[in-house]
């Protein structure tokens, strides 16, 4: 089984990746299925169902509009998230849509986009029922068609004959150095003498050509780029009603008057980076997946402090950087979780903190062991992390804690580059660690706003 860097990095739009891009996908993917069974045009009502956490929060992490825009032949990675707002407002006053774009019924988004919040689906907490109807939609009338989706983290989503004990879609393409586990990883690098970008740049040729991975990744870094600017430069208050003003624009001001000289000015800057991400996240706007969106801010913070901190940082340092990240991230991909609606956020924010600081020790000149010492590092002090968006929103404690992750990140890096890679600690005894953590945390802390913060908070 191989998982691609473009697996688990994709241009997408906030607030979350298993909540809003997921189900995006899967309503598109709906209505992929009955176009190629020649019942798009029977169509004349469609219905969805979220169960779990995404019923849970649907409405605070944008759920309900997902759905909206996938029916409407939307996908994540290309929607304008300016206009989507205006589209889904249509639909809601209008109770008509353009099923796929082309073919218009009926629909009302307040009945027919149900949230279950006590209520799951067998597989995972992250659960879709979409069922369309044709002429005869009556009480108790048989549907056209009806599929069962899951939205397993990072915006992969599953459907209901995919699932599986790993819960993603197996990818049999044979690579040049296969890996499951940490172990393997390092192994894989001792055979070849290559670093951990290397063995995940020969595995990416099996997809695509040396410059097209490359071109890729830099385009990447370019919407990342793209929104950590939009976030320094957009003020006001985040949607959603708790009213949180955003402090990257303020932020971004007062470090540009400063002078240099401080010593921990450069872990200010990461600081901004991280919460000017998060603020355009929890807006709607346009981020990279890496590997989450509740957890976007921590990778390009980091590569911000490598880029503009680190003496020689070029292009070849970031694909270097986005392939080590991404080859440390499958490693959660395929033995843990990056969802934190089943593990809690040490499998968001805590799978970022590890896949950037591995990244990061490489770039800076450290061994294959060492980066996996690093990444080992970051995952271990984010052990236990739940996720407790306060009023379902991907905000409090959400943004603060992709700033904080990434100085802890950069903390693991140089941590780990002051020793040899030795640890009593395996990666892959703490990302066991981690899933076993998840497996044993109470539902009321895996996003569903019911436990923690989003409820000790008193909201005014």
């Amino acid at each position: 089984m191989a998982i691609s860097a473009f697996d688990l990095f994709s241009v997408g739009i906030g607030p979350s990746s298993s909540h809003t891009v997921g189900p995006m996908r899967a309503a598109a993917t709906f209505v992929q299925r009955l176009t190629e069974a020649g019942l798009l045009e029977q169509v004349c009502r469609v219905q969805a169902q979220l169960f779990g956490s995404l019923g849970a929060t649907g409405h605070g992490h944008g759920s309900v509009k997902a759905v909206v825009l996938g029916l409407a032949g939307e996908r994540p990675e290309l929607v304008d998230p300016r206009a989507a707002e205006a589209t889904f407002e249509q639909v809601k006053a209008s109770h008509r849509m353009p099923l796929g774009g082309t073919h218009e019924i009926t629909l009302d988004v307040d009945t027919d986009v149900i949230l279950h919040r006590r209520e799951t689906l067998p597989f995972h907490s992250n659960g879709m029922r979409f069922t369309a109807w044709g002429p005869d939609a009556g009480e108790g009338s048989a549907p056209l068609f009806e599929r069962e989706f899951y939205s397993v983290g990072g915006g992969f989503v599953l459907d209901q004959d995919e699932v599986g004990e790993n819960q993603i879609i197996p990818d049999h393409t044979p690579v040049r150095y296969p890996f499951a586990s940490g172990a393997e990883l390092l192994a894989r690098c001792a055979e070849s003498g290559l670093p951990i970008s290397g063995v995940m740049m020969a595995n990416e040729l099996s997809w695509r050509t040396e410059a097209e991975v490359r071109e890729g990744l830099l385009h990447l870094w370019t919407v990342m780029q793209e929104c950590v600017d939009n976030g320094c430069r957009t003020e006001g208050v985040l949607p959603g009603g708790l009213k949180v003003q955003r402090r990257a624009p303020r932020l971004a001001k007062q470090l540009k008057r400063e002078h240099a000289g401080d010593p921990l000015s450069a872990m200010d800057w990461v600081t901004l980076y991280a919460l000017a991400v998060n603020e355009e996240n929890a807006s709607g706007g346009r981020i990279v997946t890496a590997p989450t969106n509740g957890a976007a801010g921590i990778i390009p913070a980091v590569l911000h402090y490598y880029t503009r901190f680190v003496p020689g940082a070029d292009d070849d340092g970031v694909v270097a950087f986005l392939l080590t990240a991404a080859a440390i991230g499958s490693l959660y991909k395929q033995n843990a979780s990056i969802s934190g609606a089943e593990v809690g956020c040490q499998g968001e924010v805590g799978s970022a903190c590890s896949m950037a600081a591995g990244a990061l020790a490489e770039v800076l000149g450290g061994t294959p062991r060492q980066a996996e010492n690093a990444a080992e590092i970051g995952i271990e002090h984010n052990l236990g992390l739940t996720c407790d968006p306060v009023g379902g929103l991907v905000q409090i404690p959400c943004i603060e804690r992709n700033a904080v992750a990434s100085v802890k990140a950069i903390t693991a890096a140089r941590l780990a580059l002051r020793g040899a890679g030795d640890q009593i600690v395996s990666l892959d005894t703490a990302i066991k660690t981690m899933r076993d953590t998840g497996r044993d945390m109470k539902v009321k802390y895996k996003e569903t706003a019911r436990g923690g913060l989003a409820v000790n908070l008193i909201e005014c």
